[in-house]
């Protein structure tokens, strides 16, 4: 058997994240290889310094680093607060620790990971996430940069998160790009870039959690009831107040309750008293059934869109991010083009607009061509 390393953002207290690699372990594992999670731990060294050097340069990565510490900052500042995130935090690893067994071995700094795994797994897999943001260049890892010529490197549904590169990072993006031998992306934008800076062609594929249907998800996570009474689950990420007023409109014409999960990727203010419930007790089977069991469901995320259309739920995505180049919505917009669902990105009327007819039977003939045609890439690049 085959034995596949995935270069995974795998510790990630975020619930798309978990749910992307376990359906990649999952798909990954049915298509008879045996995966292993590669742990490498960062270790403090002169050549990590080195690595680290233009990353502090890069104004992106700097701010999220900043808007990151500043986050903390405040949770830590609301001793209540505080004490429900660290409640999560833990249903996160606890979630981690139960579902992506076996971890593999711990690589712990750069020159033991280069080494000790040369001669461990015959290929190779990064993806799905956002691993290939323009912040993330210098992380080297999940380009695969520490793995010998000859072992078979594998891309599947790893996203750039953006529209366009830089013009100061193309040449070396483009460097280890031609290293990998079989290169996908979740996004019509990231098979442009791809094609335009490389000489391969890559190819667009589902992200991993929809390579499998709803009904084979009921079985990877059983259903359960999480709210026993109807509601709408509105999951921001974002920081947009005017998300929260409109979703506010749509629990006054339905008398439906407002279920929240928040300060995951922000520290938003208003969220402390945005929703009925606030819920932090919770994982990523939790989330899932929140959105099974929903009677509408209000998201900026992509995961929550994805999952949203798995269940056949009446949803409404909204732009977490402002539109231009360097905007991250590209990967929704793929979503939504791919399957004909742009009439469920957010326009004007809530309350009007939330119960347009959505034809799921289109929808899931154009999402079984796509995971037929993803899978088809897939084992292709096991072999």
């Amino acid at each position: 058997m085959k034995k596949i390393g995935l270069a995974v953002c795998y510790d990630t207290k975020n619930f798309g994240s978990q749910l992307q690699v376990l359906a990649t372990v999952k798909k990954v594992e049915e298509l008879g290889c045996d995966p292993e999670i590669i742990r490498y731990q960062k270790k403090l060294s002169p050549q990590f310094v080195a690595q680290q050097i233009p990353r502090l340069l890069n104004v992106s990565f700097f701010k999220s680093k900043m808007k990151g510490k500043q986050k903390k900052r405040k949770i830590m500042q609301d001793p209540e607060v505080s004490t429900k995130v660290a409640l999560r935090s833990k249903r996160f690893t606890q979630f981690m620790e139960e579902n992506f067994i076996p971890l593999g071995h711990k690589y712990v700094g750069w020159e033991a990971l280069k080494q000790e795994s040369a001669n461990r797994y015959d290929a190779l897999l990064c993806g799905s996430d956002q691993l290939w943001l323009p912040s993330n260049l210098e992380s080297h890892f999940y380009t695969l940069e520490f793995a010998k010529d000859q072992v078979k490197k594998i891309a599947y549904a790893t996203s750039f998160g953006v529209s366009c590169i830089p013009w100061y990072q193309k040449r070396r993006t483009a460097k280890y790009l031609n290293q990998f031998d079989c290169l996908s992306t979740r996004e019509l934008k990231g098979k442009e870039i791809i094609d335009n800076l490389t000489n391969k062609n890559a190819k667009v594929v589902c992200d991993p959690t929809l390579l499998f249907t709803a009904e084979q998800w009921d079985q990877i996570l059983p259903r359960e009831e999480v709210i026993s009474d109807k509601y709408i689950f509105c999951y921001f990420l974002g920081e947009n107040i005017e998300h929260r007023t409109i979703a506010k409109e749509l629990k006054e014409k339905t008398g439906y309750q407002i279920v929240t999960i928040p300060f995951l990727d922000n520290y938003v203010e208003a969220d402390k008293s945005f929703g009925d419930m606030q819920l932090f007790d919770v994982d990523s089977k939790d989330f899932v059934n929140l959105i099974r069991n929903a009677e509408y469901v209000l998201t900026d995320s992509f995961h929550g869109t994805v999952f949203s259309v798995l269940n056949h739920k009446k949803f409404i995505t909204f732009n977490r991010f402002s539109a231009g180049k360097g905007s991250r919505n590209s990967r929704i917009d793929s979503l939504c083009d791919i399957l004909a669902l742009n009439h469920r990105r957010f326009r004007q009327n809530i309350c009007e607009q939330i119960d347009c007819e959505i034809d799921y039977a289109d929808v899931d003939q154009r999402l079984k061509q796509l995971r037929d045609e993803s899978v088809a890439f897939l084992t292709d690049a096991l072999k």
